[in-house]
């Protein structure tokens, strides 16, 4: 198996974090990371990644498998009615019986919830973001609940973090609410959005694994946007471009991890961009207008849309940042499951449109069978 800055106590050729040539350092690890991945697969693979240099796990296709969802949803008794697609009156169940198969012949290893319990013993794991980090920090949560059922657990929240310990192990899966990773502060001028200041990274000092994630609250404009003004620097604004906004913001959470992280003691993933699906010309359907009906994945490994501009924005931020971060790139395969989100069947329920968040079981799952992969 090859070797990168990611496994460099493993490596004793492995190059320090801070080299000067970071970005190439950075698409190695990569590269590393997902033949890694398909390695792991063992005998399930049609042939081996040696076959297949250029192996890279999020790119293909999801294809019908009977042996999933990887739980029963039903059966983890924390899923949020907003995931609760199915508790919700989904009549259709086919949308959690998919698999992501990546292209040229590699395979993913299969979740093992058990075995990454025994892996990561005594550590901490934290997702850190908005809603969409909420939707895969509860889909790991069932699928290590239904590894080990008869397992010790304990949920716990205090402010705006929720911990699920699974004491037997000393595992922590937490989750962090802050949606802009920058902050939100109040001040007598109204509610401050601050661009270059991170005080609530305080928080995530010394947690072994970090998988951040923020993009889902930049467009919110009117009643639901959490502030009134911009601030950077001293200068403050009513407004400005939201994508040069979240440039700006992910570029000093970038300056947090060059600052805050020890490569030796905590792994950085970025979740990447969850896509919706609102616009049915998008994938090649003009009469939808939402996600409502879809009962099936678009076919294929190309979204007809094309990718998100967010994407680029934060590709290019990450390709700055000195010390490792690993992509979560699960914006293409997500892309392709306009069926997977809850639509009439999420916590607005007939009156509401969800096509944004995810149904628990199934997207977010692959996203962490992914990570799986990834970490261990």
């Amino acid at each position: 198996m090859g070797c990168g800055w990611w496994v460099q106590r493993r490596c004793r050729w492995a190059p320090s974090p801070s080299s000067s040539s970071h970005s190439f350092h950075w698409k190695l690890a990569f590269l590393t990371l997902v033949l890694w991945g398909a390695e792991a697969a063992g005998g399930s693979s049609s042939s081996s990644s040696k076959d297949h240099p250029q192996c890279d796990v999020f790119q293909g296709s999801w294809v019908p498998d009977p042996s999933y969802p990887l739980y029963d949803p039903s059966a983890c008794p924390f899923i949020e009615r907003e995931f609760a697609c199915l508790r919700n009156g989904r009549p259709d169940a086919a949308f959690s019986k998919y698999r992501w198969q990546p292209l040229a012949g590699c395979s993913l290893s299969r979740f093992d919830g058990r075995n990454f319990l025994e892996r990561m013993r005594g550590k901490t794991i934290m997702f850190v973001g908005d809603s969409l980090s909420r939707n895969q920090w509860q889909s790991l949560t069932c699928m290590l609940h239904s590894a080990v059922p008869d397992a010790k657990y304990n949920i716990t929240r205090q402010d705006d973090v929720s911990t699920f310990a699974f004491p037997d192990y000393g595992v922590k899966v937490m989750l962090d609410r802050t949606v802009y990773l920058v902050d939100v502060v109040r001040e007598p001028i109204g509610r401050v959005l601050k661009l270059d200041s991170i005080q609530g990274g305080k928080l995530w000092m010394g947690i072994d694994q970090l998988i951040f994630n923020t993009w889902h609250w930049w467009n919110r404009r009117g009643p639901t946007q959490p502030w009134d003004y911009i601030q950077e620097g001293k200068q403050i604004y009513k407004d400005m471009d939201r994508m040069v906004a979240f440039e700006k913001a992910l570029t000093t959470w970038g300056r947090w991890v060059d600052a805050n992280i020890d490569p030796a003691k905590s792994k950085v993933f970025f979740q990447g961009i969850s896509p919706s699906h609102y616009n049915g010309s998008q994938w090649g359907e003009p009469s939808a207008k939402s996600c409502v009906g879809q009962t099936q994945p678009i076919g294929g490994s190309t979204y007809p849309g094309g990718l998100p501009p967010a994407l680029s924005v934060l590709k290019g931020v990450l390709s700055k940042i000195k010390k490792p971060v690993t992509l979560l790139d699960i914006t293409n395969l997500s892309l392709l499951r306009k069926d997977g989100h809850p639509s009439t069947y999420g916590l607005g329920g007939r009156t509401g449109m969800d096509c944004s968040h995810w149904c628990l079981a199934g997207v977010p799952d692959t996203w962490n069978e992914i990570l799986y992969n990834l970490i261990l």
